[in-house]
């Protein structure tokens, strides 16, 4: 799943594995490198005229540089860092936001994060809403129970609906009396009314991308 960076004593890269099965090291590529632009170039030019362009860093810059003995380091980060490229990995990421104590404060005003943000309403909850441990955004309308959970931008959740230890993405609606719990909803997906999509902490049920469920379950 990893790009493995295998070091020296001095942190010179001395191997880079494309997610071997069975790694060296625990040295993962987090995809940011520095260059020097003069001699990445060089190698790019190189390539083009002969072979064909590098296309990837992992798969054909890195490999061209220990090759040719460029003097490559890896930096050791040791900060907060998750990867998102699988939905267990993303499900996990989103709800580790909601944890006080997470490495990652998105509450630090001196390391600030910034997104897109749109022009819309505050969110609203109605009377029938309750909501614990949860982060809701501008634009959502909520008249169901939201339990540690995340709502993105303009999400629709009606009476009755119970959303558990999961992440719904922006413009999704959820109808009334709708039950979804340790799931990923995506952005402008619709569940119908007394819907179902229950995943399990090892095993997170997805809805797609605009996709629309009616009454049927999904488990």
């Amino acid at each position: 799943r990893f790009g493995i960076m295998n070091t020296d004593d001095t942190d010179r890269i001395i191997e880079f594995e494309e997610k071997p099965a069975k790694p060296k090291s625990n040295l993962a590529s987090m995809g940011i490198y520095i260059f020097n632009w003069p001699t990445l170039k060089q190698y790019l030019t190189e390539s083009y005229a002969t072979d064909g362009a590098m296309e990837d860093f992992g798969h054909d810059v890195i490999p061209a540089y220990l090759t040719h003995n460029e003097a490559s380091y890896a930096y050791a980060f040791r900060g907060y860092w998750k990867d998102v490229g699988t939905i267990q990995s993303l499900w996990e990421a989103n709800m580790e936001f909601l944890n006080p104590n997470n490495p990652l404060n998105i509450g630090n005003r001196n390391w600030r994060i910034f997104s897109q943000n749109e022009a819309l309403p505050p969110m609203f909850l109605t009377k029938t809403a309750k909501v614990a441990g949860s982060m809701i955004v501008d634009g959502c309308y909520v008249a169901g129970s939201i339990q540690h959970s995340i709502l993105s931008q303009n999400v629709k959740i009606g009476e009755g609906s119970v959303i558990k230890d999961s992440m719904i993405m922006p413009n999704a609606v959820i109808g009334k009396n709708v039950t979804v719990d340790h799931a990923i909803v995506g952005e402008n997906a619709v569940i119908g009314d007394n819907g179902k999509v229950v995943g399990k902490p090892n095993e997170i049920s997805v809805v797609g991308y605009g996709e629309v469920l009616g009454r049927t379950e999904k488990e």
